[in-house]
């Protein structure tokens, strides 16, 4: 099978704006999250709305293609991009362009999802350990996911799923495994085509997330584990942290 890696970027953001463009550790975001994508898959594009992006990327050597600046979603410029890149891929890779410490086992999880012939859409999920705090869990900011005994995805939710009724909620953790997840998507490239044409669900619309979408009309998400946590760059607090990460670790 071949896989092909598109990593949407746009320039503005409410919360951190021109964050691809941000350096870390010498490089620009946008770059480290290419470095770590590139190689791992058949290939590999940004895709983005903003000419100062592209000229950054092509600066470091980097597949770029321009897209409409009217999407709402990183699926929907996954789409755009893969249309314009063209080629006989089998599935999509989307990664997110503010993971720049995404690692090879997380890309090579979620394309082992692919194996299963039926598999249609697959995203990652982290366990959450017993040892985290209540609060880690609680975190509306954190989806939780629920699978079903073919690891495909039953749900996912903001809120904490399942609720455990017959226990206290500081021995939630203990007594059973949650998933967090981890927005990391890969789609058949029939089935990306078939997503983005849908209208917004309900589900969509009250949790905010995406997938509830494609989970609404019928299609399967499977789910693979991943044991690495990573830092997303949200803020110019994220980046500060992110820093101090690969500081420790050279």
């Amino acid at each position: 099978m071949k896989f092909l890696g598109i990593i949407p970027a746009r320039y503005a953001s409410t919360r951190f704006p021109a964050k691809p463009l941000a350096i870390l550790g010498g490089k620009t975001v946008i770059q480290r999250v290419y470095e770590q994508v590139a190689g791992i898959l058949d290939d590999a594009y940004v895709a983005t709305d903003d000419e100062r992006i592209e000229k950054a990327v092509k600066a470091f050597g980097g597949k770029v293609v321009m897209t409409s600046v009217h999407h709402k979603s990183g699926t929907d410029r996954c789409y755009e991009a893969c249309v314009k890149i063209g080629g006989d891929f089998d599935v999509v890779v989307n990664i997110q362009g503010d993971e720049p410490f995404i690692q090879p086992s997380q890309l090579n999880a979620v394309k082992a999802c692919f194996e299963d012939p039926t598999t249609q859409i697959a995203t990652l999920v982290k366990p959450f350990t017993a040892d985290e705090p209540f609060a880690v869990l609680e975190n509306v900011n954190s989806p939780k996911v629920v699978v079903n005994a073919n690891w495909n995805a039953l749900y996912f939710s903001r809120s904490i799923i399942p609720y455990q009724r017959n226990a206290e909620k500081k021995d939630w953790l203990k007594g059973h495994t949650y998933y967090k997840h981890i927005g990391l998507y890969a789609y058949r490239t029939e089935v990306l085509r078939e997503i983005t044409a849908l209208p917004q669900s309900s589900l969509e619309i009250a949790e905010s997330l995406e997938q509830l979408r494609w989970l609404e009309n019928g299609y399967k998400i499977k789910v693979g584990i991943s044991e690495v946590e990573t830092i997303g760059i949200d803020t110019p607090q994220d980046l500060a942290r992110a820093e101090e990460f690969l500081k420790n670790r050279l």
